[in-house]
């Protein structure tokens, strides 16, 4: 039995290729303010109260870069699923932290782009929400246009 033709398009590789591409030119994006104002970003960082202060600057600095790396893996097809799988996770600490602050009433930007988004709201959560669904989707789906596949030999290609 054939499945529902939304089905069969949802699941096809071109989405998430679509996705990939997305998920990973957005995740570049918001590496590069991030790296190139550190300060500004390690406010931001500070205003979520999440972290302890002693720690806010190591994850102002490490954090983007690990984003920019993520992207740029995402986009050229290197290990797609750990990278979706990092990504999907750093979008669940992201969007648990804006809930935490929207429970605490805090007035406070999300940071995400730049040091003056706009403040949190519940558009935020769903926004990286859907994101989160995208990198599911990129780990489960995504078999398509692998820079990896092509150039980096497997284990078994290295045994012979």
């Amino acid at each position: 039995m054939k499945s529902p033709i939304w089905i069969r398009l949802l699941t096809h590789p071109l989405v998430a290729l679509a996705f990939r591409l997305y998920l990973g030119g957005l995740f570049v994006y918001a590496s590069l303010y991030k790296i190139n104002y550190t300060a500004e970003f390690a406010e931001t960082i500070a205003s979520y109260q999440l972290v302890p202060y002693w720690g806010v600057n190591l994850v102002a600095v490490i954090l983007p870069w690990i984003e920019l790396i993520s992207g740029i893996l995402l986009i050229i097809g290197i290990r797609t699923r750990t990278v979706s799988a990092v990504i999907g996770f750093l979008l669940i600490l992201f969007t648990l932290g804006i809930i935490y602050n929207l429970a605490l009433g805090s007035e406070i930007s999300c940071g995400c782009f730049q040091s003056l988004d706009d403040p949190i709201s519940g558009w935020t959560v769903f926004r990286d929400l859907v994101w989160l669904a995208m990198a599911v989707h990129v780990f489960f789906f995504d078999r398509s246009f692998h820079l990896e596949r092509r150039y980096i030999p497997s284990i078994q290609e290295i045994k012979e």
